[in-house]
């Protein structure tokens, strides 16, 4: 089985490739391939990864090239995870959209808009390699903001795509931890789009333990800063456990302030943590996954993406929170919508199930936030200044046409946008 990884140069990559030593019994693979377009982050990463999978792994062939028909020709399974523009686009778009008033978060925040606009035409590039060189593979995207990205791909580039982020699985875990039991325990009847999740019911070892969750994990008092905790009654109303990302939503103005009093930006922070990374990774005498890593974020990456990939390849019909598109799960959006919902997944990919509607306490939420994610879409692939505009003036954290159009000139300046 062959694994090329898109975005081969990232610091993440050790950690896929890492787990991926550890179930090479179930996960059969003996090529793995790394594609980059940045020469010397790529060389640095993957002569690191070779002298480690050495150790780990001797019987499984790692290379990395520049050469998109090298690294794509009959591939089995394709990883996505670049950055177009790099961690300095993010940060450029961070603090402008803070200047305005507005949260620059780059998955949930109006960043995050910017972020789909340069990296799905990108993508949808790959796609087309994908047609010609390995036309049966699997597209495992983990590419952010997945969910905007991964329907993108799956409707105007790769059907066989399934998307990935690891906040369900880190909520899951700290369920099982509370409760002492394996995570393959704990249930979540977990219903939204990615970053915007919400979980209706938690059953541990098949009993409803919803109440003792919410009561158990005080997740309204998750923080060490205590205007961006939630009010308790305001949590037990809505009686849902929440992905930590809501908080942009339901504390936005609390979580705007905590923002821009903050010296430095996330990208700031993350790009320091790489420089630290790719110094570990360049001294030849390293041959270990480094501690620091975690500081990277993506926790559980490695474990998520290694899960899914092995339940496609073996037909396990396992249930995994993955992003596919909803056809018809959840009543209340279009069946084209990409949602993050519990999916049985074998070898015919990701079959989401039944959720019904949601509750009208957060459906409003759902339904706009993907109606900016739809104009999004349609606006990167269509290249189309209109739709663009459109999608920011839905983004429940503008709130004002006039301030979408000056973040909208902004990026399209910024990142050189082809928009017509």
């Amino acid at each position: 089985m062959k694994l090329c990884v898109i975005g081969g140069g990232s610091t993440y990559t050790p950690e896929l490739l890492s787990g991926l030593a550890g179930k090479k019994a179930e996960i059969p693979v003996n090529e793995v391939v790394l594609l980059d377009i940045d020469e010397e982050r790529l060389n640095v990463v993957g002569e690191f990864v070779i002298r480690m999978m050495k150790k780990l792994a001797p019987e499984i062939k790692v290379s990395y090239t520049l050469d998109r028909e090298e690294a794509l020709s009959g591939a089995d399974f394709v990883v996505t995870q670049i950055r177009v523009g790099h961690q300095i686009a993010r940060h450029d778009d961070t603090v402008f959209c803070l200047q305005n008033g507005v949260i620059g978060q780059e998955t949930t925040g109006a960043a995050g808009f910017a972020k789909a606009m340069r990296t799905i035409p990108v993508l949808l590039d790959y796609a087309k390699d994908m047609e010609r060189l390995c036309p049966d593979a699997w597209l495992i995207n983990f590419t952010n903001p997945s969910g905007i990205v991964t329907e993108a791909l799956i409707r105007f580039g790769w059907k066989k795509t399934i998307g990935l982020c690891n906040a369900p699985i880190g909520m899951q875990k700290s369920v099982a931890h509370q409760f002492g039991v394996d995570e393959k325990d704990v249930e979540l009847d977990y219903v939204g789009l990615n970053h915007l999740g919400w979980v209706r019911n938690i059953s541990v070892k098949g009993e409803d333990r919803t109440k003792e969750v919410l009561e158990k994990l005080a997740p309204y008092n998750a923080t060490n800063i205590p205007e961006l905790d939630y009010d308790p009654t305001f949590y037990h109303a809505l009686g849902c456990y929440l992905n930590g990302y809501l908080k942009y939503y339901y504390l936005e103005e609390e979580m705007l302030e905590s923002l821009k009093k903050q010296t430095k930006t996330r990208a700031q922070v993350v790009m320091e943590v790489e420089e630290e990374l790719l110094a570990y990774y360049r001294d030849e005498n390293n041959d270990e996954k480094p501690e620091s890593l975690s500081k990277r974020g993506g926790a559980y990456y490695s474990h998520i993406a290694l899960s899914l990939i092995s339940a496609i390849y073996n037909d396990k019909n396992e249930v995994h929170i993955v992003n596919t598109l909803n056809n018809g799960a959840i009543k209340d959006l279009s069946d084209d919508a990409s949602v993050e919902i519990p999916s049985v997944i074998n070898k015919t990919g990701a079959h989401p199930l039944t959720a019904g509607h949601v509750d009208l306490s957060f459906r409003g939420l759902l339904q706009q936030v993907k109606a900016y994610e739809q104009l999004t879409v349609e606006a990167a692939v269509n290249g189309s200044y209109d739709r663009a505009l459109l999608a920011l003036c839905n983004h429940p954290l503008v709130h004002s046409a006039k301030k979408a159009k000056v973040l909208l000139d902004f990026f399209i300046e910024r990142h050189g946008l082809q928009l017509k």
